[in-house]
């Protein structure tokens, strides 16, 4: 990538590229390639046509992803388990795009393609219709009406009660602590009643199949995993918001590195995300391994 670092728009533009092409695809890696096509087809644009770059290289990652959601969707398909959005880390700059969390990616996992991208770069990105219109081939007319569907889809995913960040990371050290050293009733009390637990392995790795749904199925499968914890101690790597929640990344059983996000509303958890699948966990796993710090973010 030496020759985008040379490039003073490409650079300054890629980290809202790559964050819009994850946001339609919910993969890092794929994220990642879709921009290096766009990169390409940069290169090859005559610059004097060109008047707003930002819109004429979102215009290009959003066709290039809606083409790759038809191969995205046929894997998904046949995907073994639970499918979740790779792990991402809070970045530290404040972008207006970061407030898509990990209820909202899956929100978005619900729309159509055209509607997921209509509401990214009007709503999340400030694209005005006529651009989205010429970005997803759509009259405005009806990219407004595609947005708006997706509208109203992710908002009623969005937190009702918003926790700040340092104490999302605290209930997240409660939660590790109590889960890890067998406290079922520290545990419990941090826990609401419709809790939910997600747990993406991809088949690569052992998890649960489906969700496990409600206090009692939740609290029944920490049960289990304390005997595993106490044979097999988890090994903390450190805390972090992950996909916009706070959570935890660990090493579990020996080897298998693991992200756990929380949704935590009014002071309690509504949603835990597992990721375990190593083929999410690909741009982590070697910083984890030789123990530097995960910087990791788009």
């Amino acid at each position: 990538m030496s020759k985008v670092t040379s490039d003073p728009i490409f650079s300054e533009l890629r980290p809202r590229l790559v964050r819009l092409a994850y946001r339609m695809l919910g993969s890092v890696a794929d994220a990642e390639d879709i921009v290096q096509d766009s990169w390409l087809r940069w290169l090859a644009a005559d610059r004097a046509e060109v008047r707003e770059p930002a819109a004429f290289l979102r215009t290009i990652v959003i066709r290039l992803c809606l083409n790759e959601l038809k191969s995205v969707r046929r894997r998904r398909e046949s995907y073994v388990g639970s499918w979740l959005p790779e792990p991402i880390f809070d970045p530290e700059d404040g972008d207006a795009a970061d407030d898509i969390t990990m209820p909202l990616m899956l929100a978005l996992e619900r729309l159509s393609p055209l509607e997921r991208a209509a509401f990214l770069l009007h709503d999340v990105f400030g694209m005005d219709f006529d651009g989205v219109s010429l970005a997803i081939g759509r009259e405005a007319a009806a990219c407004r009406k595609l947005a708006s569907r997706a509208r109203a889809h992710v908002t009623a995913a969005r937190p009702r009660f918003a926790i700040g960040k340092e104490q999302g990371l605290k209930l997240a050290a409660a939660f590790f602590t109590a889960s890890r050293t067998g406290d079922m009733a520290s545990l419990q009390a941090l826990l609401s009643e419709d809790v939910v637990v997600y747990a993406d392995g991809g088949g690569r790795v052992p998890t649960s199949q489906r969700p496990h749904i409600g206090l009692s199925a939740t609290m029944r499968l920490h049960e289990q995993l304390a005997g595993i914890f106490r044979e097999q101690p988890s090994q903390l790597i450190h805390y972090a918001i992950i996909n916009g929640l706070p959570g935890f990344v660990t090493i579990e059983g020996g080897n298998v590195v693991q992200t756990t996000a929380l949704q935590i509303e009014r002071e309690k958890v509504v949603a835990i995300y597992c990721i375990r699948n190593p083929d999410k966990l690909q741009h982590i796993i070697g910083t984890v391994e030789s123990g530097i710090s995960i910087t990791t973010n788009c």
